[in-house]
């Protein structure tokens, strides 16, 4: 007599549909929708029927908008203009952040709860409100700071054309490196305190400790902390809508975001803004998983 194993049968669970349902359809309508929606209008293109006297009409163009946008100079020029931004922001960010975070949860730091509200406060300032605050500290009649520096000889124009890009850099440091620092700092507290204790125990000084045990451990929040960075330099537009009537250096298509947005509201035209938002959502998907992949190949080697 044999004895054949039954499969337990799954009960339907009515509260786990409750409690996700909400979150999926959220999720469906306000990301999946729009995505989808900006690569179909992508496609398509308004032209007037009629010659020129109808109503306008969505025509297929299917990759035209995409030629269009690439054979735009100007367009081209705030991608590597993009690119360059996130060369400046992405290891300045990770490594405020991280800097901080090791400095507030080592054993020597005085006053750690009070410093991380004092850096996390920033991040609840909204963008445009942060633009604008430090918009008045770049411009030498309003800023106290350049004055201060006039008075002894040095002349600095934050928002020159050779300047600006460091100027937006700084703003997005002040409002996220705090955010950041959290995630860091979460990560090192879940490090077992008995690891330090036995590396104190073999003589190991609190550089070795950082370097052999925290670094190594927090490494994925590292890497999370670097993909969210990544994706929110490619995400560039408020700091430069906000500082373009303080400056000559910031066109209308100064960030790829920035030209799409001014194709869309300034010249009438949404489906080749949808290519141009498009292009740039694939270079964040292409660095991000670019960025993964190389780590992961590294596996979890030392640092």
């Amino acid at each position: 007599m044999t004895l054949t194993a039954t499969r337990p049968k799954r009960r339907f669970r009515p509260a786990l549909w409750v409690l996700t349902l909400p979150f999926v359809i959220m999720f469906a309508l306000f990301f999946i929708a729009p995505i989808i929606y900006a690569i179909v209008d992508s496609l398509f293109s308004t032209k007037a029927s009629g010659l020129g006297f109808g109503a306008p009409e969505k025509v297929f163009v299917f990759l035209d908008n995409y030629t269009a946008a690439l054979s735009t100079p100007s367009f081209v020029e705030s991608l590597g203009r993009l690119l360059l931004f996130s060369l400046i922001e992405v290891p300045l960010m990770v490594v405020t952040a991280l800097g901080l975070a090791l400095l507030l949860e080592s054993a020597r730091a005085r006053w750690p709860r009070f410093f991380r509200v004092l850096y996390f406060v920033p991040y609840g300032v909204p963008g445009v409100i942060a633009a604008l605050l430090w918009g008045f500290l770049y411009i030498p009649a309003t800023s106290p700071v350049l004055q201060g520096l006039a008075a002894v000889g040095i002349d600095i124009d934050p928002l020159s054309s050779s300047g600006v890009l460091f100027a937006i850099a700084n703003i997005a440091l002040w409002g996220f490196a705090g955010y950041n620092m959290l995630i860091l700092i979460a990560a090192l507290n879940a490090i077992p305190t008995e690891l330090y204790e036995a590396a104190r125990i073999d003589g190991a000084s609190e550089w070795s400790i950082t370097w052999n045990i925290k670094l190594p451990l927090v490494r994925p929040s590292v890497i999370l902390v670097t993909v969210f960075t990544i994706i929110g330099t490619l995400q560039l537009f408020v700091e430069p809508l906000v500082l373009r009537p303080l400056t000559t250096a910031i066109s209308s298509d100064f960030t790829p975001n920035l030209a799409a947005y001014n194709q869309s509201f300034a010249e009438g035209n949404p489906s080749l803004a949808a290519a141009m938002a498009v292009i740039v959502a694939v270079i964040g998907f292409v660095f991000s998983f670019g960025f993964l992949r190389l780590v992961n190949r590294k596996g979890n080697r030392a640092w």
